[in-house]
């Protein structure tokens, strides 16, 4: 939501300046107008700039350095995340950021295999995704026949059931819900092996992670647009890590708000 962003820091900025360009001239002007005996009356534009300024700035600094919500728009993290899951993003695991602009100026931590990160790819940089992170710098990872490899070694797969999609996800009803051992970091992923959301082999291939670059996939692996296919996300192109459902509401489910998964921490 780069446009929120935007908006946000221009109307902080905005307010500021009419805040403080009255304090330092035009309250002095309008005392003078105004006589001893008068109190001077503060224009509207700067009365609300004194109220929102602080709020503003409180808002600000929380989405920028703390933590950001965010909307799940679609099903590529399923199981995961479903649509209409609302989420926390952590704004310093990976270094502080300034706003809009994205640029680290406090490096703090990188991402680790299995974190789940927000990012704007670089091929849609105005926009939010959000993917598990496979591979690190100098990782070689390899996907075939739905099984994921790293730096020479397939990941254990455990079947677990048939998965039951629910609301705008119940088109995934029937995929085959497995844990993926990822070391330090299993969680689930899907499997479609009777639905051709992607050519066969598509998707399919090795690569060998850069410096400064992460390989992340969707959990939904059958129905993902990610690193297979418009390669390394940069690590400038970072915005968080996602650790939190705070709200559900999905208003194609028989039940709009899911309770049960408020308060969520992400795998």
């Amino acid at each position: 939501m780069v446009w929120f962003e935007t908006i946000l820091v221009v109307l902080t900025a905005l307010s500021g300046l009419v805040w403080l360009l009255d304090k330092l001239v035009l309250a002095k002007r309008r005392a003078v107008a105004a006589g001893p005996l008068e109190p001077a009356r503060e224009p509207v534009l700067v009365d609300y700039s004194k109220a929102f300024f602080p709020i503003l700035v409180l808002v600000l600094g929380l989405r920028s350095f703390i933590a950001e919500p965010f909307r799940i728009p679609s099903s590529s993290m399923m199981p995961t995340l479903l649509i209409g899951d609302f989420i926390l993003v952590n704004k310093f695991a990976y270094g502080l950021r300034w706003p809009i602009t994205n640029k680290k100026f406090i490096d703090i931590g990188e991402p680790e295999r299995g974190d789940v990160v927000v990012f704007r790819p670089p091929h849609h940089p105005r926009e939010d995704w959000i993917k598990r992170v496979i591979g690190v710098p100098g990782d070689t990872v390899a996907y075939h026949d739905n099984q994921v490899s790293i730096n020479g070694k397939r990941l254990p797969y455990r079947v677990e059931r048939i998965y039951q999609g629910v609301g705008q996800g119940a088109d995934a009803t029937g995929a085959t819900e497995l844990t993926e051992g990822l070391p330090g970091r299993p969680h689930f992923v899907l499997e479609h092996p009777d639905v051709a959301f992607l050519p066969q082999g598509q998707g399919e291939g090795e690569w060998i992670v850069p410096p400064g670059h992460y390989f992340v996939m969707g959990d939904n692996r059958d129905n993902s647009e990610d690193s297979r296919f418009w390669g390394f996300l940069p690590e400038a192109n970072l915005r968080g890590k996602a650790f939190l459902v705070w709200m559900n509401f999905d208003s194609s489910a028989d039940r709009w708000v899911d309770a049960s998964r408020i308060g969520s921490r992400i795998p």
